[in-house]
């Protein structure tokens, strides 16, 4: 196969075509894909007609797949590495994924084994609205001052799932049973502010305003400041893509390098309903002690 390659902003985002997921992909192709995948940190798939076990086959061509075991209750019933984003009703009950991803993060970041790749494939979608915003780290970390690196370079902040729930307005709608043992499951951890990424060599910035609490050694009320600062300086427009969905996407991110946010800009009366995958990642960052938290 050969692939066509067609960029969908300057800063991040790519859309790929001459593939089919639901057959095998051969090698060549695979590292064709993850060569894009480097250059554009997003590529998407347009078209594709996925089976849950295809896409999931082509997964596994980039890792191990999570089996979500952090977040037991909103697995696919017969798949467990496909976790269901929607707001279709799961049985009689209202879905407590309906508004995953409000605020900017990366996936996994409150583990010690952050996500590498996150594939999310779009089942169904609103006529208007249900999109998905993607932020370059590494170009906002390269746009701040040669000192201002160099002071980050050094340090270590505190992500936090406990952090991401108590900020997030639409947790409060969630079963406390289950937010206490996600809570449970997932500690704090330390993670660096600045993350070399092990493939391409080149640093990001690793915070986020849904997960990252405050610097290790300082307080949040120390923290705050400067967080602010980089919360807002990594979402500028210039570092940006939008992603508007269409049924059968696939789309493909490298949560090492970006950040995401669901834009809440679309009905609930209206469905949206995608099938999400995650590719488990590399050891990084730390378990706190319990003088640090």
């Amino acid at each position: 196969m050969s692939l066509n390659i067609r960029p969908l902003s300057h800063a991040l985002g790519a859309e790929l075509s001459g593939v089919d997921l639901s057959q095998p992909v051969d090698e060549a192709t695979r590292a064709e894909i993850h060569r894009a995948w480097m250059e554009h940190l997003v590529i998407v798939f347009r078209g594709q007609d996925l089976m849950p076990q295809q896409q999931i086959a082509f997964g596994r061509m980039f890792g191990e797949l999570d089996d979500h075991k952090a977040v037991p209750f909103y697995r696919h019933p017969e798949h467990p590495e496909i976790y269901l984003i929607t707001n279709k009703k799961i049985g009689d009950q209202e879905s407590q994924t309906k508004d995953t991803g409000r605020l900017w993060h990366s996936d996994h970041s409150f583990t010690t084994h952050p996500t590498t790749a996150t594939m999310l494939y779009c089942r169904e979608i609103p006529p208007v609205g249900g999109t998905t915003m993607f932020a370059n780290m590494y170009l906002a970390y390269e746009s701040l001052s040669a000192e201002l690196r160099r002071m980050l370079d050094k340090l270590e902040a505190v992500h936090s799932l406990e952090h991401y729930t108590s900020h997030n307005p639409y947790f409060s709608a969630r079963d406390p049973a289950q937010i206490a043992r996600m809570h449970e499951l997932s500690p704090p951890v330390a993670q660096p502010v600045v993350r070399t990424h092990p493939e391409t060599g080149r640093k990001a910035l690793y915070v986020s305003e849904g997960q990252t609490s405050h610097f290790v050694g300082m307080s949040a009320e120390e923290s705050r400041g400067l967080l602010q600062f980089l919360f807002a300086h990594s979402v500028k427009p210039e570092f940006t893509y939008r992603h508007n969905w269409n049924v059968s996407d696939m789309l493909m991110w490298d949560n090492r390098c970006t950040m995401h946010l669901a834009l809440a800009d679309y009905s609930h009366q209206q469905t949206r309903h995608m099938h999400r995958l995650t590719v488990l990642g590399a050891p990084c960052g730390r378990r706190l002690a319990a003088n640090e938290l």
